[in-house]
């Protein structure tokens, strides 16, 4: 395990949140930061107060684009329990985004430690009311000063935290999504199932043109055909047919959502014929028109189950449920909002407590 300096502020007042919080605008006072070189390993651990890098121009990250990032969340519980959700699955799928961007690894337990530590100095930022929660953003960058193309010798990781209401302007209310063919994401085999900032530049453009139009978010097709429903650039997708509930297989181009395998979870424990499958957009608009679409919704940490009210492919709007909430989307979000505060057992051991 890791030697963790504090560097503390002195509080002089207690922490008084906003009555707005949205989403990532407001900060905790204090941060994790270790570095990292090929000759020392993991070094230099400290939680300190926020505050801006120091960097050279040169460092790789800038130039070639060596970075990941994870997203999680720590709930205050109505007990007082301070849990963090599913958190292990994030670490573990941090070390495969490292993996796939020549980055070095952190041992799992060293990252749950570190979480855990800085969450203890913060503890009084967790928000308590239902739809918010303490977000936890992770991130590790490449720092060698050269600009000649190769992969870092030293990084710096680092956990910020940040204070969140929904992440959706719109609450737990159906979402317009457009269908995007124009351009596309992230291909099969390269960078799609890293939680990678490249892969969240290559959606902006698709994102602008949605918001132009009057959508909230962006469903993505694969790269290659242009036929297969891939993801919402912030959540994988669900589609209940009339028999079947299914989301798009991981073939490399999507992220292996935690959210997403929590959902698999959930609904093979209630018997639902639950399915992981290619879906062509071609099946999805000729079993609407057949009245075979029961529900739609995208899962993932920010949003935990957006029900999708609308979704629009080239001229043909479709109607997702009358433009409603699902009654699928709406049961899941409850279970799984209801494990995270505290109102229901943790049947699934998802729950890591602080302590």
């Amino acid at each position: 395990m890791l030697e963790i300096t504090k560097e503390l502020l002195t509080r002089t007042e207690k922490v008084k949140l906003p009555e707005k919080l949205g989403f990532g605008i407001h900060y905790t006072d204090h941060m994790f930061e270790v570095d990292y070189s090929e000759k020392e390993g993991w070094h230099n651990a400290a939680i300190r107060p926020v505050s801006n890098f120091s960097l050279h121009p040169a460092s790789t990250f800038f130039h070639y684009g060596q970075a990941l990032f994870e997203g999680l969340k720590v709930f205050k519980q109505e007990s007082g329990n301070i849990v963090m959700f599913r958190a292990e699955k994030h670490f573990q799928r941090q070390n495969n985004s490292a993996r796939r961007l020549c980055m070095p690894e952190m041992p799992v337990e060293t990252c749950l430690e570190a979480l855990s530590e800085l969450v203890k100095v913060e503890k009084d930022w967790i928000p308590t009311k239902e739809g918010e929660a303490l977000y936890v953003r992770p991130f590790m960058f490449g720092t060698d000063v050269a600009l000649g193309v190769h992969s870092s010798t030293t990084y710096k990781y680092v956990i910020l935290l940040s204070p969140v209401g929904a992440y959706y302007a719109e609450g737990f209310k159906p979402v317009k999504i457009l269908v995007q063919d124009d351009y596309v994401r992230a291909v099969r085999k390269g960078l799609g199932e890293c939680k990678t900032p490249g892969n969240y530049a290559a959606s902006m453009i698709g994102g602008e043109i949605a918001h132009k139009a009057g959508y909230t978010q962006v469903l993505w097709l694969d790269a290659v055909e242009l036929k297969y429903i891939e993801e919402v650039g912030t959540m994988n997708m669900f589609v209940a047919f009339n028999d079947e509930v299914v989301t798009p297989s991981l073939t490399g181009g999507i992220l292996p959502g935690v959210t997403r395998m929590s959902v698999l979870q959930i609904l093979k424990d209630w018997g639902y014929n639950v399915t992981e499958r290619q879906v062509s957009i071609d099946e999805l608009t000729t079993r609407y028109d057949k009245g075979e679409v029961v529900d739609m919704f995208g899962t993932g940490t920010a949003a935990i189950i957006s029900s999708v009210g609308e979704l629009k492919f080239k001229d043909k709007v479709m109607k997702i449920n009358n433009g409603e909430t699902g009654e699928l989307a709406q049961k899941l979000f409850d279970f799984i909002t209801g494990v995270q505060y505290g109102h229901r057992p943790d049947t699934f051991g998802w729950l890591r407590r602080v302590e």
